[in-house]
């Protein structure tokens, strides 16, 4: 009884991104996982890199000032059964083993920097916990400086690649003063072309039966599209274009005023809305769906399953039993 339990217990996942900070804390009973707190705030700790690489000051405190919340909210969790992930923002900067001690000290907690291949194995982890399926499946993660896709079947893993490129990157290079136009756009997709195409070339080859969005970035133009009528929530190429338009009519990043869109979103809509109309319309994605889980899902999925068998998982498998979520 003790046994089951410690297995019932709370677990939580701190993800350290490029574009915002979250905390998921959750449990998982009888099956089914059920939601305890979400924390999320947007931080853009992937806009603080300089030209050569370093994490700046301003950046590095509000993220460590975010961090404190977090461990407040932690406060008298056993260590054993929360994980702190790290991503591109801290794979690329200079000075990120300064950056994870101060981070450490903040958070109370040990902070993992994870590649971007292992970043892409969980998240389509946390997409197969919570949204299980026997299907091949295409899964997309926009970040703020890197994108992620993965193709599997079921809950296993095939193809996983992640490229170093974000909507928050994509943004500062393009959009940097404001203004939206038709030639900033065009040389945000020519960009985001160019650094997709290795991926690009290696996913053209693969096939999938449904094909599913995990980011803030695709569930924000998801959402778009369903408030002004243009779709059900499903994301198309025709879709994005419609985007592109009301983006060209707004003219400015501040000026943009699409109902669904959340305030925060603005500043990095126009870089997000390049990489992902470049995915659909060169990888030939009829319909994306947004999907429930994400990478805080896929780490508390690999805690659960660790700690309820009492070992490790297995590499390479998306690990535990398919879930249903509250």
């Amino acid at each position: 009884m003790a046994a089951a339990r410690e297995s019932d217990a709370p677990l939580a996942a701190v993800d350290i991104g490029s574009n915002s900070m979250r905390l998921e804390i959750g449990r998982v009973e009888r099956g089914r996982y059920r939601r305890i707190a979400y924390l999320r705030e947007t931080v853009r700790l992937g806009a603080g890199l300089d030209a050569a690489g370093l994490l700046g000051e301003q950046a590095a405190e509000q993220g460590l000032a975010c961090l404190q919340r977090f461990a407040q909210r932690l406060a008298g969790f056993d260590a054993r059964r929360v994980r702190a992930v790290a991503t591109q923002t801290l794979r690329e900067a200079a000075n990120r083993d300064a950056f994870v001690q101060r981070a450490q000290q903040a958070l109370g907690l040990p902070v993992e920097i994870i590649s971007g291949r292992e970043e892409a194995r969980l998240i389509y982890a946390g997409v197969g916990w919570l949204q299980p399926t026997r299907a091949r499946r295409l899964v997309v993660d926009i970040g703020g400086r890197s994108t992620e896709l993965v193709v599997g079947r079921g809950r296993r893993l095939q193809r996983a690649e992640s490229c170093a490129l974000g909507c928050v990157d994509l943004s500062r290079r393009f959009f940097a003063d404001g203004r939206i136009t038709e030639r900033a756009l065009g040389d945000a997709q020519a960009a985001a072309e160019a650094a997709l195409e290795p991926v690009l070339g290696v996913f053209r080859l693969q096939r999938w039966d449904e094909a599913l969005g995990a980011s803030g970035t695709i569930g924000a133009l998801s959402a778009v599209l369903a408030a002004n009528g243009v779709s059900d929530g499903r994301v198309t190429a025709s879709g994005l274009r419609w985007c592109v338009a009301r983006c060209l009519d707004a003219g400015r990043v501040d000026a943009l005023a699409l109902g669904g869109l959340p305030p925060e979103r603005r500043a990095v809509l126009p870089g997000g809305l390049a990489i992902l109309l470049t995915l659909v319309t060169r990888l030939g994605i009829e319909t994306l769906l947004p999907a429930r889980g994400a990478l805080r899902h896929g780490v508390i999925a690999e805690l659960h399953a660790r700690l309820a068998a009492g070992a490790r998982a297995l590499p390479g498998a998306a690990p535990g039993v398919p879930l249903r979520s509250e």
